[in-house]
């Protein structure tokens, strides 16, 4: 995918029988990834944070799951935060997903697996003459 835009989406997770479609916030502005999740109590869905390496925790009001992905969107680890925490940077990394504690099990993300991410198509204005 080309430039990344703040919005919404859908993070597809697995394959076959087993696909689960994902509500996805897309947080890719500089002001949008510094806030993240700050402030809120909870997420419906997940977070895609791009570009970015590693995450932190802190004045966060929940424990979340992070997922950290490559730029072919293959899932590079998975770790569950605690508030208060700084995570480790993935050298490798190129986007995060996060989302709450426990979620990213139900949804079968683990390392070596691949999701997609879909984005709506916005309507482009033809150029004014």
């Amino acid at each position: 995918m080309g430039k990344w835009r703040d919005g919404g989406g859908t993070l597809t997770v697995g394959a076959g029988s087993e696909v689960r479609e994902v509500p996805l916030r897309i947080a890719a502005s500089y002001r949008a990834r510094t806030r993240g999740l700050l402030g809120t109590d909870g997420v419906e869905g997940a977070l895609l944070i791009t570009p970015c390496g590693g995450v932190h925790t802190f004045r966060m009001r929940f424990t979340i799951d992070v997922a950290y992905l490559d730029r072919k969107f293959n899932v590079l680890a998975v770790r569950t935060m605690r508030p208060g925490r700084l995570g480790l940077p993935r050298i490798r990394a190129r986007h995060v997903v996060e989302s709450e504690a426990g979620a990213m099990e139900r949804w079968g993300l683990r390392p070596g697996t691949r999701v997609r991410v879909s984005v709506p198509v916005t309507e482009v204005s033809p150029p004014a003459r």
